[in-house]
């Protein structure tokens, strides 16, 4: 086994479930976990534990292609606008008054035909959905003897399924959210930082891990789903998850479905969260998930939402760097989503339609000592797209580019545009600074794209 671990910050004791109290923060928030946690992704041989037949690469092809997802976190949680499952555990309300919030999850404005026309709209070629978080209140109709949204809520109903079918429509691939931690289950051991079931209780646990697996095959043959998106992982080990089995039972399901990196070293890409990356990140698949305001879930005080401009130039930096943006909204008990959050999405899908080639099938770009600013390329290597979010005084400047360029335009009106040369002298190897002039008449109000086409694949100096 090759499992890499990266610097695990020792939130919990190494018994069974067994948290250390003082070792927490007064406040426990998921971001301040998630920042002190980082995920190794899965690096074991494939043909020892998946059955299926297919690459890591072949397998992560349309996610390295798809740029843009949606987030969806949506459950009990809205009725009240409160924190999701942890304004229970952090003992702001206690557990009773949190699961009060049943009564009034009635879904009654929830069209998901709705939703993912939105969607679609803002250009993502996924979603993902919680369907059950920390709470453990399943928003399907699960078999299992827990909370749904089914038989405890006035919603009545399973809410995944149709939205999977809609999702199926428009070919937009299916992610389903799932919580490892289940605070509310009467066998997991920890309901709030403070109170504890039971500690170092292996029948107990055996349980909870029986039930755990259940609800975790009953999302996969029930919705066949692209991929599935753990949390809660850090909660115990990848043995006391039995992460290896999951991985198992979910790729004997469906071979070609992705799993992201919490759990606990069995997942295939990284998710960072709230915290774009400044350099690079070392895996090859990687996804920014990120709130629209600064909570995940429906809370009417928080409006402070990100301008779409700057979710446009967020989205940017990750492509430029090779990753993802998996951009989260969260409606209300009704299903409504906040009109906020529907032009957040809007504009970024009409600035994508108009500079899709910079963004779709491309990669990374070139290192910032190249160009001050992000970029990417084709898929080929051969067209070089240059993201500019300001006014340049002249021209933008490119160095240590060794190719001659043929040609440069605005992406979306075509403009071409004037490029020169300066200190290349004949008797030099070395590439000289290539200048483009960007008239400001030919400038998006939002982010403009400069297209280069090269004289092959891109080549810069060492």
């Amino acid at each position: 086994m090759k499992t890499i671990w990266v610097s695990l910050f020792l939130l919990f004791s190494t018994g069974l479930m067994q948290v250390n109290s003082q070792s927490l923060p007064s406040d426990v928030t998921h971001e301040n976990l998630i920042n002190q946690l980082q995920f190794p992704v899965y690096q074991e041989d494939m043909s020892l534990v998946a059955p299926s037949e297919l690459s890591l690469e072949e397998r992560m092809k349309w996610f390295k292609d798809a740029k843009l997802g949606i987030f969806i976190h949506w459950g009990i949680y809205a009725v009240n606008g409160i924190s999701e499952s942890w304004s229970f555990f952090n003992e702001y309300v206690s557990h009773e008054e949190y699961m009060k919030q049943l009564k009034g999850f009635t879904a009654s404005n929830y069209h998901p035909e709705q939703w993912v026309e939105l969607i679609e709209r803002s250009g993502a070629h996924y979603a993902v959905i919680t369907t059950k978080h920390h709470d453990g209140v399943a928003l399907w109709d699960t078999k299992q003897n827990h909370y749904s949204v089914v038989k405890n809520t006035p919603a009545g109903r399973d809410l995944i399924s149709p939205l999977v079918k809609e999702l199926r429509k428009k070919n937009i691939k299916v992610g389903l959210y799932y919580s490892l931690i289940d605070w509310s289950y009467p066998d997991y051991p920890n309901l709030t930082k403070n109170i504890k079931r039971y500690q170092n209780d292996s029948v107990r646990w055996e349980n909870f891990t029986r039930f755990n697996h259940a609800q975790i095959k009953e999302i996969s043959k029930n919705f066949s789903p692209d991929l599935i998106w753990f949390d809660g992982d850090w909660e115990a080990s990848a043995e006391q998850w039995k992460a290896r089995q999951i991985r198992e039972l979910l790729l004997k399901d469906n071979p070609e479905v992705i799993l992201n990196s919490r759990l606990q070293g069995y997942g295939d890409y990284a998710t960072p969260e709230n915290g774009l990356p400044v350099s690079r990140p070392v895996e090859p698949y990687w996804e920014l998930c990120m709130t629209t305001n600064d909570s995940w879930g429906f809370q009417p005080g928080d409006k402070n939402f990100k301008t779409s401009t700057e979710v446009i130039q967020i989205f940017v930096d990750c492509i430029s760097k090779g990753g993802n943006l998996l951009l989260d909204i969260g409606p209300d008990a009704t299903g409504t989503v906040q009109q906020e959050q529907v032009q957040i999405l809007t504009d970024l899908g009409d600035w994508i339609r108009k500079h899709e080639k910079a963004v779709y099938h491309t990669q990374a770009g070139i290192p910032s000592d190249c160009y001050y600013g992000p970029s990417t390329l084709s898929e080929d290597s051969t067209i070089l797209y240059l993201f500019l979010d300001h006014q340049p005084n002249e021209g933008i400047m490119l160095k240590g580019i060794q190719n001659e360029i043929h040609r440069a335009w605005v992406l979306g009106n075509g403009t071409r545009l004037d490029v020169k040369v300066h200190n290349k002298p004949y008797w030099s190897s070395k590439p000289g600074l290539i200048f483009i002039d960007v008239p400001k008449e030919t400038l998006d109000a939002r982010m403009t794209v400069v297209a280069v086409l090269l004289d092959g694949k891109i080549r810069i100096e060492k």
